[in-house]
C-alpha cells in the first residue's frame, strides 16, 4: 500500500513534506480514484488543506470520504474555470472588501437612451402589435430557485396562487399567457404556423422536484411537455475567511458547505445545455428572461418586445419609473475615464454616493416628473439571441461576481458567517462591448410590477407611502391593473375601497380576472368589450372562455362565465346577486392554509351568476 500512496502523491506533484500539511489525507489516499486524486491535487495547490484536518484513519467513514470528492466533483464542473477559478475570484473580490474598494470608482453615472411607453397610447399599440408578430421568434426563461419561506410559505413560489378568485398559480398563469401569446402570433403571420415557444425553467435543488410534480400533475398547464425544459443549478462553496478557505458543514466534516450562487447563473445553464444554439438554428431571435413571483410581468411583454425589434436593443431591461431612493436599483449608464462604457442595473445603496462622487452634490433625486430620472429595474431582461450567444461563447456564461462577507468587526479579518461569490441576471451587460446596443422600456408600475416576496410582518413594517411587495398587495394589484385596462377601455369601473389586511392598508378594487386566452393584448381586451359597462367595487368578475364578448353589462355582485373555447358568447343586461366577500384571516392561525393566511383574507362564494 505504502508504494500506492507514494505512487499517488507523485501524482499529485507533492513531495514528502506534504505528510506534515496534510497527513490524513495522505493516509486516505489509497481510497481514491485517478480522478479524485487530481480533485485533491486542485485543493492542496488552492490552500485547501484544513478540509483534511478532522479527517478519521482509513476504515473508518470511508464512504463519506468518497462522498465528499463526488461533492467536490460536482462544484468544480459547474463553475466555468472549476474550483481554481472560484477560490482566485473570490481571493481577489474578498481583497477588495476587505479594501473597501469601489466596484465604480473611475465611472460617472448618466441617464442612458429607452422608452417610456403609456398604456392604450398610438406608440404602445405599435409597439404591442410588433412584439405579438415577433413573439413566435421567441423563447421564454423563467428563474425560479426559490422557496417561499421569504414569504410564509413552505411550497415553491411558483405554485403560489397570483389571485385567489379563481386560485391560478404563477407558474399556470405563466404557461397560459405564452400560449396566449403563440396563438396571438399565429394569427398575425402569414401562411401556416408551427410555431411552439420554448419554455426554460430554472430550478434549484430546493425547487427541481417540486416544479417538476407541479408540470406533471397539471398536465403542463397545456404546454406541450417539449415545449418545457427544466435546468438545474447547482450551489457554489462557502468561504470562511478572507483567504477564502472553503467551509465545512458544521454537523459534517466530509461535506462542504454549500448556499446559492444567485440567479446570474441562468446564462452559464443556458450556454453549457445547447439550448441556444437550438434556438439559433430553429430561427429564434429573442430570449425573454423573467422572474418568479411578479403576476403583471407580462402585462410589459409584448410593447417590450416591439421595443426591441423596432430599436434593434441587444439587451432591453424592463423597467418603471423609480421614486429617488427608493429600494429598487436604477438603469444607469456608466462611463469610465479611459472611456469605456456600460448600460446596467446599479443597486439603490450605490447609485445615491455614486452620484454624490461624481459631480451631482444632491445624490438619486426626483426631477420634473416627480420621478428619479433613473428608471427602477423589474429584472426582466429581452436579449437578441445572436449577440448573446456571441457574447457567451467569449465568456462562457461567466457574470461578474460580488461578495457580501458580514464582518465580526472593524478590523474586516472575521466573518460573523460563511459567504459565497453570487451573481445577478440582471448584470449580463457588465462584459459587453461599447457598440452594444443596451436600452430599455419603461412601463408604468401599475400595469406591470407587482412583486411578491415580503411575509406579512415584514411588509406590515413597510412606511406608509411605500409598495409592501407582499402576496396581500400582489394580489390586490392584479385587480387594480384589470379594473385600470377595463376602464382604458371605456368600461366604468368603481373606485376602490381602503381596507387593512396583516396590518397592511391596500386598495380594494373589483375583483377582476380574466384568462390570457380571453385576451394577451390591450388591442384584444378593446376588441371584446363594448357599448356602457359598469362594474361596482363590491363586484367579482371572472371571464374563462376565449371569445367572450361584454356590451352594455351592469355588474353588482358576482359573474363567472366559464365557456368552451369554440363557443361565442355575448354578455350583457344587468348582473345583481350577494356576490363574494372578502373575509379578514389572522396570518397566525394555523387552521388557514399558508397560502390565504399571508394574505389576510379569504374569498366567501356568498351568490353567483354563471354563463
Amino acid at each position: 500500500m505504502a508504494s500506492a500512496v507514494t505512487e499517488k502523491f507523485s501524482e499529485l506533484g507533492i513531495d514528502g513534506g506534504f505528510e506534515a500539511s496534510a497527513p490524513n489525507l495522505q493516509r486516505n489516499l489509497h481510497l481514491l480514484s485517478a480522478e479524485q486524486v487530481e480533485l485533491a491535487k486542485v485543493l492542496v495547490e488552492m490552500g485547501q488543506t484544513h478540509l483534511f484536518e478532522h479527517w478519521d484513519e482509513p476504515g473508518v467513514d470511508d464512504e463519506e470520504k468518497k462522498a465528499f470528492f463526488d461533492q467536490v466533483a460536482r462544484l468544480n464542473s459547474s463553475y466555468p474555470g472549476g474550483l481554481v477559478s472560484y477560490i482566485k475570484t473570490a481571493r481577489e473580490l474578498l481583497a477588495d472588501s476587505k479594501a473597501g474598494k469601489n466596484p465604480f470608482d473611475g465611472f460617472t453615472p448618466s441617464v442612458p437612451t429607452g422608452e417610456t411607453l403609456t398604456l392604450g397610447d398610438d406608440s404602445f399599440m405599435r409597439f404591442e402589435e410588433t412584439g405579438v408578430k415577433e413573439v413566435q421568434k421567441a423563447a421564454f426563461v423563467l428563474v425560479a430557485g426559490g422557496l417561499g419561506e421569504r414569504l410564509g410559505y413552505n411550497g415553491i413560489k411558483v405554485a403560489l396562487p397570483r389571485e385567489t378568485t379563481t386560485g391560478t398559480c404563477f407558474l399556470q398563469h405563466y404557461i397560459e399567457t405564452i400560449l396566449a401569446l403563440q396563438d396571438a402570433s399565429c394569427k398575425l403571420s402569414e401562411g401556416e404556423c408551427q410555431t411552439k415557444i420554448p419554455l426554460v425553467i430554472m430550478t434549484s435543488d430546493d425547487t427541481h422536484s417540486r416544479t417538476l410534480e407541479l408540470l406533471e400533475s397539471n398536465y403542463y398547464f397545456g404546454m406541450e411537455p417539449t415545449q418545457v425544459k427544466l435546468l438545474k443549478q447547482e450551489k457554489v462553496a462557502c468561504l470562511d475567511d478572507n483567504d477564502a478557505r472553503l467551509a465545512v458543514e458544521p454537523r459534517n466534516k466530509y461535506r462542504i458547505q454549500t448556499k446559492p450562487h444567485g440567479h446570474g447563473d441562468v446564462h452559464s445553464l443556458l450556454y453549457s445545455s445547447g439550448l441556444l444554439n437550438e434556438w439559433s438554428d430553429a430561427g429564434l431571435r429573442w430570449v425573454l428572461f423573467f422572474q418568479d413571483t411578479n403576476g403583471l410581468l407580462f402585462n410589459a411583454i409584448p410593447a417590450s418586445l416591439g421595443v426591441s425589434y423596432t430599436r434593434q436593443y441587444h439587451v432591453n431591461s424592463l423597467a418603471v419609473p423609480r421614486k429617488a431612493k427608493e429600494a429598487i436599483g436604477g438603469i444607469t449608464r456608466l462611463t469610465h475615464a479611459d472611456g469605456r462604457s456600460m448600460v446596467i442595473n446599479v443597486e439603490y445603496n450605490q447609485l445615491d454616493p455614486l452620484l454624490r462622487a461624481t459631480g451631482f452634490p444632491d445624490g438619486d433625486v426626483n426631477c420634473e416628473t416627480g420621478y428619479s430620472p433613473f428608471p427602477g429595474n423589474i429584472n426582466q431582461l429581452i436579449l437578441e439571441l445572436g449577440p448573446y450567444i456571441e457574447e457567451l461563447t467569449k465568456t462562457g456564461g461567466a457574470i461578474k461576481e460580488f461578495v457580501n462577507p458580514k464582518y465580526k468587526d472593524a478590523s474586516k479579518t472575521s466573518f460573523k458567517s460563511s459567504t459565497r461569490l453570487e451573481c445577478m441576471m440582471q448584470d449580463y451587460p457588465q462584459t459587453l462591448p461599447p457598440s452594444a446596443r443596451v436600452g430599455f422600456t419603461v412601463m408604468e408600475p401599475w400595469l406591470a410590477y407587482a412583486p411578491v416576496k415580503n411575509n406579512p410582518e415584514d411588509a406590515a413594517k413597510v412606511p406608509k407611502g411605500n409598495p409592501y411587495h407582499s402576496a396581500t398587495s400582489g394580489e390586490m394589484f392584479v385587480y387594480r391593473a384589470n379594473s385600470l385596462i377595463l376602464r382604458k377601455a371605456g368600461v366604468q369601473v368603481a373606485d376602490p375601497v381602503q381596507h387593512v389586511f396583516n396590518g397592511q392598508e391596500v386598495e380594494v378594487w373589483p375583483r377582476i380576472t380574466w384568462k390570457p386566452k380571453w385576451a394577451v393584448t390591450f388591442k384584444e381586451v378593446k376588441n371584446k368589450v363594448s357599448g356602457s359597462n359598469s362594474i361596482s367595487q363590491r363586484s367579482t368578475l371572472v371571464i374563462k372562455g376565449r371569445n367572450i364578448f361584454v356590451k352594455d353589462l351592469s355588474l353588482d355582485g358576482a359573474l363567472v362565465i366559464d365557456v368552451a373555447d369554440d363557443k361565442e358568447v355575448k354578455v350583457e343586461g344587468s348582473v345583481q346577486n350577494k356576490g363574494w366577500i372578502l373575509e379578514n384571516v389572522d396570518y397566525k392561525d394555523t387552521s388557514v392554509p399558508e397560502e390565504l393566511r399571508i394574505r389576510g383574507f379569504r374569498i366567501n362564494k356568498i351568490e353567483t351568476t354563471g354563463v
